[in-house]
């Protein structure tokens, strides 16, 4: 305290720890804070003693679920795409292979450099739903589609210009095969590893972290942030970056989402009895305006104890009754151990942060994916600096403490 720094960050949840991560590793002079006593923050992975005190259950979680300390759960349930070569896995009628393969054939061959591959797609003026229906693709194919391949929460891209879908299924089938039969990648003990990770490369860059220290108050000069105060003392900045809790006055609230963790103690029925999944189960299929996401993990990611398994549902809320919303999904799990319900809201900042320079994330939505995060990271980072996120500015330098290799 008492020093000037380029950035103060508040909050360790992931987005904040990458880039507090790449300001140090690009030479920026880094103060790293968070109120609580852990890494991750909304994004935290604890155990599951913590869960039952976070839920407000005195009692404590029963001897059958085994060693408080082999358990890591996630607080928000996020997946990472991968990326690889193309393996097709659909699930449709053999009537519409044929009409399937075409536009799939149609997608990978797809390159925005080559005016030939767009097949007199005009990229411009053609909506999403019409290029559906060039290729005269069924309802149940295209509900697949757009929000398991191209991973929409919502039909609102269906008359959006087409370009922006193209690439979200090129990296969903680009993910297939990366590092095995899923896209999807996930941290052995959960994902509070990866703010953690992310925190340690800006340590390494001369980031400096202080836990459980709750600020008194943000300080501003002329309308914009000349540091923070902490236990009578300031520590000075160009800039700040948080997340919503810590700027109150400077969000509005988007909505709500409803995450239900549960314990179970088998895999979920028809998976053929595997260890981890993503199912979506698309809006129009439970007459709903979002998706409905269930990931399942379990002791094989050694998040929970031997034969126990965590599965989380969750969706954006749409009406007075969320636990409602979520039923489709928990009749999935079903028998559950124990459920645990938050209904958490939604929140983005009011500005850019370009006039106060407190730039403050997004909420974590409902979705299983990190790609809507990952844009919000550049979006910040894009503000701050002027220039567009490098995520190669992220890899370890061969100077650095770890050596030359």
């Amino acid at each position: 305290m008492d020093e000037h720094y380029d950035v103060i960050v508040l909050g360790t949840g992931l987005k904040e720890c990458i880039l507090s991560g790449i300001m140090s590793v690009n030479g920026r002079k880094v103060l790293h804070m968070d109120r609580n006593p852990y890494y991750g923050g909304e994004s935290a992975s604890i155990t599951l003693e913590d869960l039952y005190k976070r839920f407000g259950l005195s009692e404590g979680p029963p001897e059958n679920l085994g060693r408080s300390r082999d358990w890591s759960v996630d607080l928000i349930p996020k997946f990472l795409l991968a990326s690889g070569q193309l393996v097709t896995m659909l699930l449709i009628s053999m009537s519409e292979k044929n009409q399937i393969k075409r536009f799939l054939m149609f997608v990978t061959a797809f390159n925005e450099d080559k005016p030939r591959t767009f097949e007199g797609v005009d990229l411009e003026t053609t909506t999403m739903r019409d290029l559906y229906g060039r290729f005269d693709l069924g309802q149940d194919v295209i509900d697949f589609v757009g929000h398991a391949l191209a991973l929409h929460q919502t039909d609102d891209y269906l008359d959006q210009p087409c370009l922006q879908t193209i690439y979200r299924i090129k990296l969903y089938s680009s993910s297939l095969g990366q590092y095995g039969q899923s896209p999807y990648l996930y941290p052995l003990y959960g994902l509070g590893e990866l703010p953690q990770g992310f925190a340690r490369l800006s340590a390494i860059y001369g980031g400096l972290y202080m836990l459980n220290k709750p600020i008194d108050d943000i300080i501003m000069e002329n309308g914009r942030v000349v540091g923070v105060k902490l236990e009578g003392m300031v520590a000075y900045c160009k800039q700040l970056i948080c997340d919503p809790s810590y700027v109150p006055d400077r969000v509005r609230k988007t909505g709500q989402v409803i995450r239900v963790i549960c314990i179970l103690s088998h895999p979920i029925r028809n998976t053929n009895d595997v260890s981890s999944c993503h199912i979506i189960i698309p809006q129009k299929q439970v007459h709903r305006k979002s998706d409905i996401f269930v990931r399942m993990i379990s002791y094989a990611q050694l998040v929970a104890a031997q034969g126990k398994y965590i599965a989380i549902a969750s969706t954006t809320v749409e009406t007075a009754e969320p636990e409602k919303e979520i039923e489709p999904a928990l009749r999935l799990l079903e028998p559950i151990d124990k459920k645990f319900v938050a209904i958490s809201d939604l929140y983005e900042p009011t500005d850019n942060g370009l006039e106060s320079q407190i730039f403050c994330s997004c909420s974590y939505d409902a979705s299983t994916d990190f790609e809507t995060a990952c844009n919000d990271i550049k979006d910040i980072y894009k503000h701050m600096t002027g220039t567009d996120f490098n995520f190669e500015n992220l890899k370890r330098k061969k100077t650095d403490v770890f050596g030359e290799g």
